[in-house]
């Protein structure tokens, strides 16, 4: 036993019962693309058996062992003729049965292959399940689950859950928002800090504070009954120290191990310097993200069927319309670029996105499809957090005019764009759940929480909004994650302030609403917002102009952030409207004959349409 297994022992201060065993994925489906899957099954020394199954539909193909004999690993064909039901899987010892398991295949939901996921034309609404409403008091504390309900506690559990979500999916409706991203809904049945869903203890059971995994598909389906996608929110470069796993791993390299404790440095430029040494990278890609997260090793074969396996099976099992991957290049990338193929493979319309956290625009095009050929392997993944366009819009703000200052930094950033395959796939946001508010970065000011919002929602990529964000909600890093996830106003009985039904809301809180859901309405109906294509312009004196301009319409947005007045000469743009007669500004009822000029006030952010 190595020292680093000795620690973990240690860590795991209160002692979880493992199952006797275990069988996973605990079902799978017929009709799927790729025929075969791989059973993990975990029993004492059920390595000392031969697996046997008679059925004309299924068969064992081979069986794998490892150094743990209280696990094997069996790769099934399941035959295109299968039908819907359960099969005998018999483990024969000698000449004697050892134990059996009945298996199940499910048939697969219709068209599921062709399921269409999140693109241009939606935005996404981020949730933290635990913060945003307590919909079932009842599960607040279960027995089994380590960590009890104290919303006193900043860093505790607060009670929201899955039923809170499905009794509020009429507000995202309201709003405008066509899809959820929600933070992990998994078992994470940790001693403290299990309410933020990133250290998962068992990968195919929703945790019970939230609910259960038919809660899950419950609220999948009630959000389509509404025109809501659901995105999933999945972490494979590591799972929790109390995965049930941890207390008999499957293998002595399922996951990294050191002679002590070892973090990593999270520092992804490493992946891609042409400088780096060989110890900066495995140490960024093996380190642990925390010492209650073990970090997984994805060139364990049979891990990383496993995880290929669990995200698909979630996919089929839930029905969703996209996946957020989590600290996408802290993983093994080769594995990466596999469960990519494997996912578009089974579902080609299908949409993931992975957090890219990093500092600028080249370092985060890297981990796109089809950029950067020569010094490194393609890629499947289309969709990157945006982090530098975000860096830009909150800095930009505060700052006065600049070569590369002030909303230069906007026009800087963005005529970066060059380096992605396709930068209009970027999920693009003003604030997450691990980076201040964007309301704190501005200094709550009104003028330039307009702006900041006018730009998410109408230049180019996929926009997000993170829940609050449209009430203009606080939050300083500096003072713990806790204070960047907030309970939700109105998601708790009791509570003073409720903005799902707009009482005792402040005057700022309403005038956010307001003019998020304008907005919104406004992009939702509008495909050269979604899509149509970007022309900037150099800015000048802080006022920043660009265009997106679609099939029939063309839509000119103006930020200036200077305290006079802007007297905008129209003549600089007769490339892009010359061929119009007419515009509007947003907001007002009539067009009117283009002028030579127009003159917009100071700190404002102004939409025009032109026809």
């Amino acid at each position: 036993m190595t020292k680093h297994i000795l620690l973990i022992i240690i860590l795991i201060t209160t002692v979880i019962n493992i199952k006797a065993q275990q069988v996973e994925p605990p079902f799978w489906w017929t009709g799927m693309k790729q025929s075969q899957i791989q059973l993990m099954v975990h029993k004492k020394m059920i390595a000392q058996t031969i697996p046997q199954i008679k059925s004309k539909s299924v068969t064992i193909l081979r069986i794998h062992h490892t150094d743990n004999p209280n696990y094997l690993f069996i790769d099934l064909n399941i035959n295109t003729t299968a039908k819907a039901g359960t099969f005998t899987i018999k483990f024969i010892k000698g000449h004697k049965q050892f134990w059996q398991y009945k298996y199940e295949l499910k048939n697969r939901a219709p068209k599921s292959e062709q399921r269409e996921g999140f693109n241009n034309s939606d935005v996404l609404y981020l949730i933290m399940p635990d913060r945003f409403s307590n919909g079932d008091t009842s599960n607040d504390s279960k027995s089994s689950m380590l960590e009890k309900a104290n919303r006193k506690n900043p860093n505790g559990r607060h009670g929201g859950d899955i039923k809170g979500i499905i009794n509020h999916l009429d507000y995202f409706n309201t709003l405008g928002v066509s899809a959820l991203w929600i933070n992990p809904l998994l078992e994470n049945n940790m001693n403290d800090f299990s309410y933020h869903g990133y250290a998962i203890t068992n990968y195919y059971k929703v945790d019970p504070r939230f609910g259960s995994n038919q809660d899950y598909v419950n609220l999948v389906d009630s959000a389509k009954n509404r025109h809501l996608k659901v995105i999933m929110d999945m972490v494979f470069n590591h799972c929790g120290i109390n995965h049930w796993w941890m207390k008999d791993l499957p293998s002595k390299d399922w996951i990294h191990h050191f002679e002590k404790f070892t973090q990593s440095n999270y520092r992804a430029e490493a992946l891609m310097d042409p400088h780096a040494s060989n110890y900066d990278k495995m140490i960024m890609s093996n380190g642990w993200f925390d010492k209650t997260m073990p970090d997984l090793n994805q060139k364990n074969p049979f891990l990383a069927n496993y995880l290929i396996q669990n995200s698909i099976w979630w996919i089929e099992y839930a029905g969703l319309s996209g996946i957020r991957m989590d600290t996408y290049p802290y993983s093994d990338q080769e594995f990466m670029n596999q469960w990519l193929k494997a996912v578009y493979t089974e579902y080609p319309n299908f949409n993931i996105v992975g957090e890219t956290w990093l500092q600028t625009v080249p370092q985060t095009a890297y981990f796109q499809t089809r950029t950067f050929p020569l010094t490194k392997k393609t890629t499947e993944l289309g969709s990157l957090t945006d982090f530098p366009l975000c860096y830009a819009i909150n800095n930009s703000l505060n700052e006065n005019d600049g070569w590369t200052q002030g909303l230069a930094k906007l026009y800087m950033t963005l005529s970066q764009d060059f380096t992605y395959s396709n930068a209009d796939s970027n999920l693009i946001f003003l604030e997450n759940h691990d980076i201040n508010r964007f309301a704190t970065n501005i200094h709550s000011d009104m003028a330039k929480w307009k702006m900041g919002m006018t730009f998410l929602l109408t230049s180019r990529g996929i926009p997000m909004l993170y829940y609050g964000g449209e009430l203009m909600t606080t939050g300083d890093k500096s003072k713990g994650d806790a204070d960047l996830r907030r309970d939700f106003p109105g998601g708790w009985k009791g509570d003073s302030i409720n903005a799902f039904k707009q009482t005792n809301l402040d005057s700022n809180q309403r005038e956010a609403l307001r003019f998020t859901r304008m907005l919104l309405k406004l992009r939702n109906a509008n495909k050269a917002l979604q899509s149509g294509k970007l022309i900037q312009y150099i800015p000048n004196n802080n006022a920043y102009v660009y265009f997106r301009i679609g099939r029939n319409k063309v839509f000119m947005t103006v930020m200036h952030n200077a305290k006079g007045p802007l007297h905008l000469d129209l003549k600089k743009y007769t490339e892009i409207i010359g061929k119009f007669s007419k515009l509007k500004r947003i907001g007002s009822a009539n067009y009117q004959q283009i002028p030579q000029a127009i003159d917009i006030n100071g700190k404002k952010a102004v939409i025009f349409q032109f026809e």
